[in-house]
């Protein structure tokens, strides 16, 4: 039987110094937690991984030659973007949807889950941040994807991308710029969330070390299927590049953080 993988890496080019991440790309349980016990129907939802993200990302890495790594587990068993003291790590209740499996859980589980699938996952972000640091001329530049719902609690939600973000704004402005060019876009400035999150993905890897960043948000309903991925690949893929020929989001950095 083959071992169930926590991460994929997607090795890329990387002297371009640029990494991309997927931290809920996959909706994948190992065998030994079935599902959670919950009905097929939950892991085709928001809650059990971003809609559309996978591709995305397997896409542009493909254009750009850029290494990437992908979380291959659902955010219903682990939350990989949260930190290991985050109440909202390993979820009871999602959007209405209770997860049986996950409570009550032992402090064993809790440390099993963490040591199987969390922390490998963030050991290869870590690693593929280090290689390309290693290979490149200067400080990587780190692009997470994520993708949101259409509409939360009844109200819809105008924005068809949004850029999430806590203190250092050098990949931040531009990207926004980029993306404003395109007059049918209504874009989002950390918008629905605020990108302030302690310890999660790129407050751990970037924020931390003076790395420049940017989280990508994505309406979910237009990369659900082959042609919005496609049309956002194409729209995505010169804005990347062109963010990556900046020679200050190749330099280490340090602004603080607005999360607590």
């Amino acid at each position: 039987m083959t071992a169930f993988m926590p991460f994929e890496i997607i090795s890329g080019n990387p002297t371009l110094g640029l990494v991309l991440l997927a931290d809920h790309a996959m909706n994948r349980l190992p065998p030994a937690y079935g599902d959670l016990g919950l009905p097929a129907s939950a892991f085709s939802r928001h809650i059990a991984y971003d809609i559309g993200v996978e591709d995305v990302v397997r896409g542009l890495a493909a254009r750009l030659a850029a290494p990437a790594v992908l979380g291959c587990f659902s955010r219903l068993l682990i939350d990989p973007n949260r930190g290991e003291d985050d109440p909202t790590l390993i979820m009871k209740l999602s959007d209405g949807a209770v997860i049986p499996a996950n409570h009550p859980l032992t402090e064993a589980e809790r440390e099993h889950r963490l040591d199987a699938f969390h922390r490998p996952y963030h050991g290869a972000v870590g690693a593929t941040i280090a290689s390309v640091a290693a290979a490149s001329a200067g400080a990587p530049l780190v692009i997470s994807v994520h993708s949101f719902t259409p509409a939360w609690k009844g109200v819809c939600r105008p924005w068809h991308a949004s850029i999430l973000w806590d203190s250092d704004a050098r990949a931040v402005r531009p990207f926004l710029e980029a993306l404003a060019r395109d007059k049918a876009l209504v874009v989002g400035d950390n918008d629905p969330y605020d990108g302030a999150l302690r310890d999660d993905t790129l407050h751990r890897h970037c924020t931390t070390a003076g790395l420049a960043h940017a989280l990508l948000e994505i309406r979910q309903d237009l990369i659900s299927g082959p042609t919005g991925v496609n049309a956002w690949v194409e729209r995505l893929t010169p804005i990347l590049a062109d963010l990556n020929a900046m020679p200050v989001l190749h330099e280490v950095q340090h602004f603080g953080s607005r999360a607590g």
